[in-house]
């Protein structure tokens, strides 16, 4: 699994709080985040359909389709199960391109607020890391 992050640089405080959340699943799943510098929405759509080939694409967009936290989890299972890899995508500041969004498996609103793109990776990897406590009857995620 990763994430295609569009921007370098990061506060230290989104640093920090990403690699907390990733720490906590390395002993049952792997996320790997690869950070793309680019000029243009068009440079930064070919860069990322380069490096997604046919993984599993799922796009962060600000109109794609919500879920809950159970549903995450239950979806998260599925694509465990399937072996396929998956990939999520943050983009610049301008969205992704359309070519990358028809390619994608699933678009996901993680909410109807704007956020920035730093706190993204942050919100990412700590619902990821609350849909697998989920899965694994942890008690993080009470419902």
């Amino acid at each position: 699994m990763r994430i295609l992050a569009v921007g370098t640089r990061m506060p230290e405080w989104v640093t920090t709080a990403y690699e907390e959340y990733t720490r906590r699943l390395r002993g049952s799943m792997r996320i790997d985040l690869e950070e793309l510098q680019v000029r243009t929405k068009a440079e930064e759509e070919k860069k990322l359909l380069a490096r997604i080939g046919d993984d599993y694409l799922v796009a962060l967009d600000e109109h794609g389709k919500p879920r809950t936290t159970l549903e995450l989890a239950r979806w998260l299972g599925e694509r465990l199960q399937d072996g396929r890899d998956l990939s999520f995508v943050i983009g610049g500041p301008d969205g992704l391109g359309p070519t990358l969004l028809m390619k994608a498996a699933w678009r996901w609103s993680l909410s109807a607020l704007t956020f920035p793109h730093a706190m993204v990776r942050v919100m990412l990897a700590e619902q990821l890391y609350r849909a697998h406590s989920v899965l694994q009857n942890h008690p993080y995620h009470r419902e």
